[in-house]
């Protein structure tokens, strides 16, 4: 009988249990050898619809200009988008239909706290990772869910900055106008936060129901407070009305809002002229400028590739928020598995041309980068 070689014994058993990892380490869903598919679900039509659709048309030019240069590893990058509507129950619909329907590989640019947080069972229970919301709520980050990286600061951050700027000049009479929902809810609370580091509170709060612009009964309790400054934690259309209604009751404060306000969608639904001096926090760089790499990049590639290229802050949040899922996936190499991916966002900071994006043990916040914003003559945005 003839002996075998050990050293041929020990290739087999390496080839054996290589065949037998080998389902392990095949790809994902939503990954083939040609083509990536990535889901976003996001306001694309009704009163918050421009929110969405700027952000899509960031993440889609930068996959456009990553497909014309080949791809990822050779693989084409496919977006499949939902339109939720800013509703919590059609946000939860589509991240289920974008995973078990259309079979995506991972998920990314989802808008607005309640519908992500009502989201993360989803992503949970399938293992799925979503990479980039538009929520800087303290819930989705504490504790930090394993399947959910954020891309913009917290509204903690936000809103440290924005009181912090206030009683530098001297302001301590803050009231809070709020959205009733979790972004409203977390922003309000931020706000408190920050006041109690300067042992004051708000003056006055009041809210407006989402997706309703009927703030008379928040004109009216914050006009009475007699603030020096009111801190907007709402989106366009109810800030731009309950601005207007304030002015009109002889009213003046310094008007302050937090970032997912939309500041060109304020200055468009309020007019130029009635926009002037509001300031605004902003979670992402100025996308009017040349000073950052990314946004002369980012400017470039939307005047080529998307079809209006309204430059903005949110068209480019989605435009870095491609760029990062596509610097994961290139530093997750073969085979591209979740895991991997979710791996990769965590193995080192990004650099993403001037905006770094950086994951810490026990944290799924990105940056922390904030600087804030003013309306000034013509509409023009000034930073």
């Amino acid at each position: 009988m003839r002996c075998l070689d050990p050293s041929a014994i020990v290739r087999w058993m390496a080839a054996t249990l290589l065949l037998a990892l080998a389902p392990l380490a095949a790809a994902d869903e939503g990954v083939s050898d040609t083509t990536v598919k990535w889901g976003m679900s996001a306001p694309l039509s009704g009163p918050n619809g421009a929110y969405g659709r700027a952000m899509k048309e960031g993440i889609e030019a930068y996959f456009a200009q990553v497909n014309a240069r080949g791809g990822v590893a050779g693989r084409r990058l496919e977006l499949v988008a939902l339109d939720d509507g800013y509703e919590t129950a059609a946000a939860v619909a589509n991240a289920k239909q974008l995973i078990d329907g259309h079979k995506v590989f991972a998920l990314l640019g989802f808008y607005g706290t309640s519908p992500t947080e009502a989201v993360l069972p989803v992503l949970e229970a399938r293992r799925v990772p979503l990479i980039g919301t538009v929520s800087g709520a303290e819930v989705l980050r504490k504790p930090a869910s394993p399947y959910m990286f954020h891309l913009r600061a917290s509204y903690n951050d936000e809103t440290a900055e924005i009181v912090k700027a206030l009683t530098t000049v001297g302001v301590r009479r803050i009231a809070v106008f709020y959205q009733d929902d979790g972004f409203g809810q977390a922003g309000l609370k931020g706000v408190v936060q920050a006041l109690q580091q300067h042992q004051l509170q708000p003056v006055a709060t009041a809210s407006v129901p989402r997706n309703s612009v009927d703030v008379a009964q928040a004109v009216q309790v914050i006009a009475k407070a007699e603030p020096q400054a009111v801190v907007m934690v709402t989106l366009y259309r109810p800030t731009a009305e309950f601005v207007k209604r304030m002015r009109e009751a002889g009213a003046s404060p310094h008007f302050v809002a937090l970032s997912p306000v939309g500041t060109d969608q304020l200055i468009a639904e309020l007019g130029p002229q009635h926009s002037r001096g509001i300031q605004v926090s902003q979670v992402i760089p100025y996308p009017w400028s040349d000073k950052l790499p990314v946004v002369r990049e980012y400017k470039k590639v939307l005047a080529e590739h998307a079809r209006h290229h309204h430059f903005s802050y949110y068209s480019l949040e989605g435009y870095l928020n491609a760029k990062l899922v596509v610097a994961a996936m290139e530093r997750a190499g073969r085979p591209l598995t979740r895991t991997r991916l979710i791996e990769a966002l965590r193995a080192a900071p990004f650099d993403l041309g001037g905006y770094t994006v950086k994951y810490i043990p026990g944290s799924n916040s990105g940056s922390t980068y904030v600087e804030i914003s003013v309306v000034g003559q013509d509409g023009r945005i000034l930073n």
